[in-house]
């Protein structure tokens, strides 16, 4: 079995299309390998106010770009290369991810963890959904696993948003600067917007070295 360690932050764009590119290439380039895929967190937005932060507003100030659409043309061309219809003025909100990474943690344990993680990005991006919302979250993770109380309480606990923020701070201590970030294998590390055959010669080095 194959480890893929894939570290990401739910409103990063690139990671939406990074796991959808993740997927297609284990289904359509390696069907019968048996793959383990653990999800680390990572905080772009730490301070995220819990209304969150109004995107236009945000890309203007972080990074002087004052028309938002100019920052969102390379990501959606790319998710359109791929098939995955990814429409980022859906989404006019950053919200903060705490809780629903501690949601994706908590999945680790009941096998739900990939699939949780990708129905949490494509509500936030494809739904414009608010990903703060332990209801909202609720409504995802009860087909993940989890009954709905429960959901609510992870969401809402400052004890697994803390977990959360030192999972974040471990991913930063072993060299993630930028996401989304996979490892195969514990030995073969790329990351960023990656194309498909990237991520395929990726895991053929990892399976080669895992041979050898």
């Amino acid at each position: 079995m194959l480890q893929i360690d894939l570290y990401t932050e739910i409103t990063c764009p690139w990671c939406i299309l990074g796991q959808y590119r993740l997927d297609k290439v284990l289904a359509e380039r390696f069907p019968r390998l048996a793959v383990d895929i653990i999800h680390h967190p990572v905080l772009l937005l730490p301070d995220a106010p819990a209304a969150g932060l109004y995107i236009p507003d945000l890309v203007r100030t972080r990074y002087g770009i004052t028309d938002p659409k100019a920052a969102f043309a390379r990501p959606e061309a790319e998710a359109r290369a791929s098939g995955l219809d990814l429409d980022l003025s859906r989404q006019s909100w950053a919200y903060p991810t705490e809780a629903a990474h501690a949601l994706i943690l908590a999945a680790r344990e009941r096998g739900t963890q990939h699939r949780l993680a990708v129905a949490i990005s494509e509500a936030y991006f494809l739904g414009a959904r608010n990903i703060a919302d332990a209801d909202v979250l609720a409504d995802i993770a009860v087909h993940h696993g989890f009954d709905r109380a429960e959901a609510r309480a992870i969401a809402l606990d400052p004890a697994q948003h803390e977990r959360v923020r030192q999972e974040a701070a471990g991913s930063a201590a072993v060299g993630v600067r930028s996401v989304p970030h996979f490892v195969f294998g514990g030995q073969v590390a790329i990351n960023g917007g990656r194309s498909e055959d990237e991520i395929a010669s990726s895991i053929d080095a990892a399976r080669a070295v895992a041979v050898g």
